[in-house]
């Protein structure tokens, strides 16, 4: 085995429509912005309805960010980036590559006692996320033996 690559799935699913129903929603809303503001101070210019769907564009970037999560593992390293920041770690700075029964996502257990979370393998996954973390153990235990 020499690399392998794992991304979440099922936040697929979800984020990218989500995303896309959040900026048709603020279209919308936006179109509903003309008139009065109601208490006689002013009224919905065009700039109001552009920032409005600024706004629903920006939100929707943001539930983008849920599909970044990626983890790619070697033989020599792990490289995970998660929905913000990420990591490259040699295996010899790893201790296990943990999967606890009512965790959200794998985690590696480091050396110095500090967990990295890697949401590339979520629980979501069921057999998709124990197949990568089977793989992780085995590149981590290649790793080890070396």
């Amino acid at each position: 085995m020499t690399s392998v690559m794992y991304r979440p799935h099922r936040i697929r699913w979800v984020a990218a429509p989500a995303a896309a129903a959040v900026v048709v929603l603020f279209t919308v809303l936006s179109f509903g912005l003309h008139g009065s503001t109601g208490d006689n101070f002013g009224q919905f210019q065009r700039g109001d309805q552009l920032a409005m769907i600024g706004l629903g564009v920006l939100i929707g970037l943001g539930i983008l960010l849920f599909l970044r999560p990626r983890v790619i593992a070697d033989a020599e390293r792990i490289r995970i980036r998660n929905v913000v920041g990420g990591y490259d770690l040699p295996w010899s700075a790893v201790r296990s590559v943990r999967f606890d029964r009512n965790s959200p996502w794998a985690m590696l257990e480091m050396a110095n006692d500090d967990t990295v979370s890697i949401h590339a393998l979520q629980a979501a996954d069921k057999e998709y996320a124990v197949e990568g973390v089977r793989a992780l153990r085995a590149l981590h235990s290649a790793a080890a033996a070396a």
